[in-house]
């Protein structure tokens, strides 16, 4: 058994890295997916950052910030991920981004085609219906079919992709918000590329509980967020866009403060949360002592397993996320099939089991109950649910 595999079923070992987060009493936290709490010495280290700036003001961000402490701190986040450090930009988070990547995307000719899919981030989508009313561009949607397969979700596309020769640009999530399906990036790029079709990755999810090799995977943009999985304090994430792509996406609305080819005028200019981007030393330095996502993603997988494990034997209980290691991460979603109002059963099982979790709607599967275990949670937390799911079934 790999050592992350065995470790993630030590619950002294996890333990250990949950007494270092502050947990406010109250409801049994299982959407974790929205954003991750800061261990308790990311939020001194936050709070001193904060008092710095507010008694340095602007001689410390002009002299030191600006000219040398950002650049070491973007090198950092570049190295996240295994790419240069001039292929990122800061952003507040990964809907900024991608809504930045999307926005300036210059290849598009009226007449063209554009896809996104039911499972991709509302802003997402927003984005690129943007494009339609803006750019004359076609939206295509497409859904995919229930239970999915690996095949099944690939195919979806080679049919798309077929069928819409005007195809030039396409939305693709990797770990989806509603359900927690792990798309297959790789094979879905590389079809897409055989097609001439560029492909702009909302990695908000993945990063942090999944490992990828991003040049691997064939992706020349995507956006990210550091304060779900990574650990950093709220308004932080960044974008990518492969050096040699970078003329493809122009620079935000004009944006001048930096040159056209540096990645950083592709963002809007303003003044970011300082505070918060000091602290990402300490962030990574604990992510990586924690063991990284290879560690958090082991961790995360034996908590959704155990309840899901159980979950999949109750007659009234559908599982939607699939059960190949390939498509799931530590999201995955359900539904009561025995009630209609999925929402009535979240405030069941908050109201009856004290347990906190939410609807999901718009994927072409139904709404859904999401569930998002996180580092503080424990396995005896899990088997709490798996009552839960079993009496209200």
């Amino acid at each position: 058994m790999p050592d992350n595999t065995r470790r993630a079923r030590d619950e002294a070992f996890w333990q250990t890295f949950a007494d270092r987060y502050d947990v406010e009493p109250g409801p049994l936290n299982l959407e974790n997916g929205y954003f991750g709490r800061m261990s308790r010495t990311v939020v001194e280290e936050y709070q001193r950052n904060i008092e710095l700036i507010n008694r340095s003001n602007s001689v410390y961000v002009r002299q030191r910030f600006e000219q040398g402490d950002s650049l070491k701190i973007r090198a950092q986040m570049a190295k996240l991920i295994g790419v240069p450090g001039d292929s990122i930009a800061l952003t507040r988070n990964a809907s900024e981004g991608l809504q930045s990547l999307i926005r300036n995307y210059n290849r598009l000719q009226p007449g063209d085609q554009v896809l996104f899919c039911d499972l991709e981030y509302d802003t997402v989508k927003g984005a690129m219906r943007w494009l339609a009313r803006n750019r004359g561009v076609e939206v295509i949607e497409v859904e995919h079919a229930h239970p999915a397969t690996f095949d099944s979700l690939l195919n979806t596309y080679r049919e798309a992709f077929a069928r819409h020769p005007r195809l030039k640009l396409m939305a693709l999530t990797h770990v989806t918000h509603r359900t927690g399906l792990v798309m297959p990036v790789q094979a879905i790029a590389a079809a897409a590329k055989e097609h001439g079709i560029d492909v702009i990755l909302d990695g908000a999810h993945a990063l942090g509980q999944l490992e990828f090799d991003l040049t691997g995977l064939g992706i020349a943009f995507a956006g990210y967020n550091l304060h779900k999985w990574i650990g950093a304090p709220l308004t932080l994430g960044f974008i990518y866009i492969a050096p040699e792509r970078l003329a493809d996406i122009d620079p935000d609305m004009g944006e001048m403060h930096f040159p056209p080819t540096d990645i950083r005028a592709r963002t809007s200019y303003s003044t970011p949360n300082i505070p918060a981007l000091l602290t990402l030393p300490l962030v990574l330095e604990e992510h990586w002592a924690m063991g990284g996502a290879a560690a958090k993603g082991a961790r995360l997988n034996y908590l959704r397993n155990r309840w899901v494990g159980a979950a999949r034997q109750l007659p009234g209980v559908e599982v939607l996320t699939p059960d190949d290691p390939r498509l799931y991460c530590g999201i995955t979603s359900m539904r009561f099939t025995r009630h209609t109002d999925q929402q009535v059963m979240v405030e069941r099982l908050l109201n009856e089991y004290n347990l906190f979790t939410v609807t999901r709607s718009g994927a072409a599967c139904g709404t859904c109950i999401r569930i998002t275990p996180g580092l503080t949670t424990t396995a005896d937390d899990m088997d709490t649910l798996t009552r839960a799911l079993t009496e209200l079934g």
